[in-house]
């Protein structure tokens, strides 16, 4: 009995094991998320120390990997890896089901060893949620282009739909819903059809201010000012995992942005605004503190305010990856062809590293 004891507590510690380290650079290379990574190594560590007081010489002699009866064993159809999240979601199962059988066979071999490894694996069920929580920020990576898409009494439903499709054409990569004075129930019906263009052409799709109605309208997130619902929870509201920017326009706005838990921070104003005229421009030099700020966390920036496409290079040689625009796209004679000018200078010009 000891034997077989010690072959499957062997076999799933091991098990285990690569499947937290799996988990580990997964969240130091592609989340690029220290605190996450730390917790999985963490967690691999206290596996070790557990399995350290059974005796490990008996592990290693019953091991029998060339008569392993499991080796031959195929799946007719095998799970499909392909893309890095579900490496990482195959590792995490992985994981929680070598140590519930590693907490079972525990209670035969070493019962003090039983609770903290059951404990270990509730830590992998928390991790996996807090993993797939930081996704939509991973995505937002790739933004470089985000448009303001006005929303008015005085404006169609039908035309701002239309300046929507116009920017995802154009190249944009995320969109922002930005209603003003309108009524709720409007304002909702717009956000359904905003999210639903957005989610059909695979365009980023953010409510401006509501959280309320981003989290019913199924959109991507919300952008939240100073004097809005805290991040938090905004983030309560959705039933899914959802992306939260926040407005800073000073670099203590910024460090309470990423304290709070934002994705991304909308940083400016850059330059003098049309769209926001009472605001006092940050300038560039603002600009490039926030970044520095910014460097060293996972929260994604976009540098909003008056910004042309004149301007807009000189944001890239400080660093700036994200531009923010309204009227300089929506308010243009012709929005596409907008859109494609900032997204080929965007793409063409590479932010400073």
């Amino acid at each position: 009995m000891e034997r077989r004891i010690y072959r499957i507590i062997d076999a799933d510690f091991n098990r285990a094991r690569e499947a937290l380290r799996t988990m580990e650079e997964f969240c130091r290379f592609v989340l690029d998320d220290s605190v996450l990574s730390a917790r999985a190594k963490q967690m691999r560590h206290h596996l070790c120390v557990q399995i350290a007081r059974l005796d490990a010489e008996k592990l290693f002699a019953q091991r029998d990997s060339q008569n392993d009866v499991g080796r031959t064993l195929q799946i007719e159809s095998p799970q499909q890896r392909r893309t890095f999240t579900d490496v990482f979601l195959a590792a995490a199962k992985r994981a929680s089901e070598a140590l519930r059988v590693l907490t079972e066979t525990a209670q035969l071999a070493c019962p003090d060893i039983a609770g903290p490894l059951e404990q270990i694996r509730f830590d992998v069920y928390t991790l996996e949620k807090d993993v797939l929580c930081r996704l939509p920020a991973v995505r937002f990576r790739d933004v470089r282009l985000y448009v303001l898409i006005p929303a008015r009494k005085d404006l169609s439903d039908s035309r701002t739909l239309e300046l929507v499709q116009l920017c995802i054409q154009g190249g944009a990569d995320a969109l922002q819903l930005r209603a003003e004075d309108i009524p709720d129930a409007r304002l909702f019906r717009l956000a359904e059809q905003f999210a639903a263009l957005c989610r059909s052409h695979g365009c980023i799709s953010i409510i401006n201010d509501r959280a309320d109605i981003a989290a019913a309208a199924e959109a991507d997130g919300v952008h939240l000012g100073i004097e809005d619902l805290p991040a938090p929870q905004a983030r309560k509201l959705f039933l899914k995992p959802a992306l939260i920017g926040l407005t800073a326009h000073s670099e203590e706005e910024v460090r309470r942005a990423v304290e709070s838990g934002a994705d991304y921070v909308g940083i400016g104003p850059c330059f003098p605004s049309p769209t926001k005229p009472q605001l006092t421009p940050a300038g560039p030099d603002y600009i490039r503190r926030a970044l520095a700020i910014l460097k060293d966390t996972s929260v994604a920036h976009v540098a909003i305010g008056g910004i042309t496409l004149d301007n807009l290079p000189g944001l890239l040689q400080i660093g700036v990856r994200a531009v923010a625009l309204s009227s300089a796209v929506c308010a243009a004679p012709d929005p596409l062809a907008a859109c494609r000018q900032f997204k080929s200078l965007l793409s063409s010009l590479q932010p400073a590293s």
